[in-house]
């Protein structure tokens, strides 16, 4: 991709680029677009040999807030879209077409991310939400301002949870339980108890205490900081983190095959926003 309509690409400080989500005016949710730059833009800075770290980052005022519900049909993966992953049949009827989609749009390509060669760094300010989770739950590590709220809601969409399902891991399994059935916030204060935030800063501190973090880690021997992240990565594997992602997905479909069945749409329509539910079919706002 020669240019970005959706994300910045940066290169703040020697040895960093950051990439920006850039669509401020939608809460930087993610559409196909952005999604594929996303990717593109982390594969342009691991084959940059002067590139160490890699910080995420999202245009003020919030992070992400998920994915974009609203998304038109309109472009067509493996057409408008490089494939990253194997599957096919995206456009194929029934569980079978929903569940190679959001193999190759969500799971694989947060995959992907998350096993990136080089370091990657979040960071974090306002909501964080749904599948903002994801993004940044696949960097290595996370800096959030003091002003952060993070929410996983799909559960009153009557889905069991965003498609990279690592929140026992992030959160602990009670934690996780709670946050999931609630549906309720956690600060970045709550988030670093669990250990899933590794800083909390002043949101004025934000940028310049990631671009810190990630000069003392760029400035490691390249290699060892590498082989760091594989071990660790091999060692969450080992303890079955990657069985039990494909597991939950696999229940996330479940999940969207019953909303079919019932409500006619892969969502519970009640947990929808009413301009949302508007897009996907007028009539629901009716129904719920």
């Amino acid at each position: 991709m020669a240019a970005y309509s959706t994300i910045l690409y940066e290169h703040p400080a020697d040895g960093v680029a950051r990439i920006v989500m850039n669509r401020p005016d939608a809460r930087n949710a993610q559409n196909l677009d952005m999604t594929y730059e996303l990717n593109d833009a982390f594969d342009r800075a691991v084959a940059d040999a002067e590139v160490k770290v890699i910080v995420l980052a999202g245009a003020d005022p919030h992070f992400s807030a998920g994915h974009d519900l609203r998304d038109t049909a309109e472009k067509k993966l493996g057409r408008d879209f490089p494939v990253v992953s194997t599957w096919g049949g995206f456009e194929d009827a029934g569980a079978e077409g929903r569940y190679a989609r959001e193999q190759e749009i969500y799971l694989q390509n947060t995959r992907r991310w998350r096993n990136l060669s080089k370091p990657t760094i979040a960071q974090v300010q306002g909501k964080c939400l749904a599948g903002g989770l994801m993004l940044a739950w696949a960097c290595d590590l996370i800096v959030a301002s003091d002003d952060t709220t993070f929410c996983d809601p799909v559960v009153a969409m009557g889905v069991c949870g965003v498609e990279w399902f690592v929140h026992p891991w992030e959160l602990g399994p009670r934690k996780a339980k709670e946050m999931l059935w609630t549906g309720d916030s956690w600060t970045a204060e709550e988030a670093r108890s669990f250990g899933m935030v590794n800083h909390v800063v002043a949101r004025a501190e934000l940028a310049d205490f990631t671009l810190r973090l990630a000069g003392k880690i760029a400035s490691k021997p390249t290699f060892a900081v590498k082989t760091v992240k594989e071990a660790i990565n091999r060692t969450l594997d080992i303890q079955g983190q990657n069985s039990a992602i494909e597991q939950a997905f696999g229940l996330h479909h479940l999940c969207h095959a019953h909303n079919m069945m019932k409500f006619g749409v892969i969502v519970d329509p009640s947990g929808l926003h009413p301009s949302v539910r508007s897009r996907i079919d007028p009539s629901l706002n009716k129904k719920s």
